[in-house]
């Protein structure tokens, strides 16, 4: 099987193509297609089947809980129980958007869909083939990011046609992800909000909206062994084929280190890359050399992320050097993000 493959723009949406994705999402069939944050992968979130055969198409743990997507505010009903009005206020101001929050389950949603929780991570995605997908699928589309599972998550549909174009029925081309890394997660179903995964979203911008806002401890951790609560909490993510490590510490020590360890490299033989950024990149001598967007605008960052691990495994890194990205906006987002590509693998400098 070869996807079917439909091109367009969130200004000129092909109503047919939609129309005809819709209905493989109703007939227990996998669409890819382009939101704000990253591609998705979906599948009918009400049906269990659809659940499974996403799981395989990814090669995911089927105990890592699917994300299900919304189209229309009156629908989060239908799959979520017990919605506190802080939720409710924080859908007023983040939705639709990269925000995804979790809730206990209604009857409708399948054990499949949610990795056998009682809880249900929803989202009301803003990019307006996503919304016009999910309505026409039936209004409730789970959709983890359409990746085989570990890779780095795609940001545009040839990522996904690289991963999954033989495993699934189609993939609607939206272009580049707008934002580049997946969307903040928060639980409601404890006492006090608790950001699970961040994103797009910080603690800061959160706060705002709903006063205390915890951040789970494991965001920045080691993998734990407690079963994941929200996607992505246990399990490597995004990673490139290469081995790659973080150097972390203050630029004056993580130049000098970077280049001499990427000499020491490819003198060993091995072909190295560097990330660093548009502020660096002239200081760095040894390797296939990536800036991933300016420190001073880290949304640059994020957007770019995903991208550039693909790069350097087209182009047959073996190893890379990175910097750390500690930036005030997002830098915890990309470094949640970076830390599980690199495994954790961090050298302090």
């Amino acid at each position: 099987m070869r996807a079917w493959i439909a091109r367009m723009t969130e200004d000129n949406i092909d109503q047919s193509a939609i129309e005809k994705a819709g209905e493989i999402l109703k007939n227990g069939g996998l669409a890819a297609f382009p939101t704000e944050t990253v591609y998705g992968l979906g599948g009918n979130a009400l049906d269990a089947k659809a659940s499974e055969k996403i799981y395989a198409a990814k090669g995911r743990p089927s105990d890592n809980p699917l994300i299900v997507h919304i189209g229309r505010m009156e629908d989060l009903e239908t799959v979520a129980a017990n919605v506190p009005e802080s939720a409710r206020k924080l859908a007023a101001a983040c939705w639709p958007g990269p925000l995804t929050m979790i809730f206990e389950k209604t009857n409708a949603v399948p054990l499949e869909t949610t990795g056998g929780l009682t809880s249900v991570a929803v989202r009301y995605p803003s990019n307006k083939v996503a919304n016009a997908l999910i309505l026409a699928g039936g209004g409730f589309i789970a959709a983890p990011s359409a990746n085989t599972s570990g890779r780095p998550s795609p940001t545009k549909a040839e990522h996904v046609i690289e991963d999954l174009g033989d495993k699934i029925d189609c993939i609607i081309d939206g272009g580049d992800a707008e934002i580049g890394l997946e969307s903040t997660i928060v639980d409601f179903t404890e006492e006090i909000p608790t950001i699970l995964r961040p994103g797009y979203y910080n603690k800061e911008m959160l706060e705002k909206v709903l006063g205390t806002v915890r951040v789970d401890p494991g965001i920045l951790a080691e993998d734990s062994h407690v079963r994941p609560k929200a996607p992505g909490m246990r399990y490597k993510h995004y990673a490139p084929k290469a081995d790659l490590t973080i150097i972390q510490g203050e630029m004056e020590r993580v130049i000098p280190e970077i280049n001499r360890l990427a000499a020491e490299q490819e003198k060993a033989g091995k072909k190295v890359g560097v990330i660093c950024t548009d502020e660096t990149r002239e200081q760095y001598t040894t390797g296939d050399i990536k800036s991933i967007g300016l420190r001073a605008e880290d949304e640059t960052i994020a957007h770019h992320l995903f991208a550039i691990l693909r790069d350097f495994d087209e182009d047959g890194v073996e190893v890379i050097y990175s910097e750390a990205f500690d930036t005030p906006r997002m830098g915890q987002a990309i470094m949640n993000r970076l830390l599980k590509a690199a495994g954790h693998k961090v050298a302090e400098v």
